[in-house]
């Protein structure tokens, strides 16, 4: 794991970082990268079911950042059938030049060597400022629509679960204060319902 790589395939290695949405810049990689968040980051862009950020603190102490390295070890590097030696990790917390590249030419090439996927360009229409609102409203609708399916689906079920639907009761059979307040509850379920379809 301690192999030197090429100024070629340094630049290879630093263009397709150079790609990756992180939440720090990249100001000195080796600095940048000791504390294992970023790592955890690349590793999440290309794996989001792998990592849970919330696991990695950003940290300035050695001892949260060999927490941070042996977290992604044990759940992340392991599921991806490679693990880096505590040699490595002590290299890469000291900020020793060269350590962290080799880690991430291993990522990069798990990421290669995977199915392949859709490719992840981002969405321009998403970072168009002028279509915001509507990408907003379209997906709330489309979520608001599929609940509604789901609900359907749900009352159409346990429909058929009972067999038949509750006995009617008359209102001329019950006192006069529970007349009234089902009446009331009657007027405001019509017109949460009149509501319900304008909206759907």
């Amino acid at each position: 794991m301690d192999q030197e790589l090429s100024e070629e395939e340094l630049q290879d290695l630093y263009a397709w970082l150079d790609k990756i949405p992180l939440s720090r810049p990249k100001r000195h990689i080796t600095r940048d990268f000791s504390d294992g968040v970023m790592a955890a980051e690349v590793v999440k862009y290309y794996f989001p079911k792998l990592v849970d950020l919330h696991n990695y603190v950003p940290a300035n102490s050695k001892p949260q950042k060999l927490s941070n390295w042996n977290l992604l070890n044990r759940k992340v590097f392991s599921k991806l059938n490679f693990q880096v030696t505590e040699d490595t990790v002590e290299k890469i917390v000291q900020n020793t030049s060269g350590a962290i590249e080799t880690v991430l030419k291993i990522i990069k090439e798990k990421v290669d060597r995977r199915p392949e996927q859709p490719d992840r360009a981002p969405n321009l229409e998403y970072y168009d400022t002028r279509n915001q609102g509507k990408i907003y409203e379209e997906t709330f609708l489309s979520e608001a629509k599929t609940s509604t399916e789901q609900e359907k689906k749900k009352e159409e079920k346990g429909k058929q679960k009972k067999g038949k639907e509750p006995p009617k009761v008359n209102l001329n059979d019950l006192d006069s204060d529970v007349r009234q307040l089902l009446q009331e509850k009657d007027k405001e379920v019509l017109s949460l319902r009149r509501l319900w379809r304008f909206y759907k």
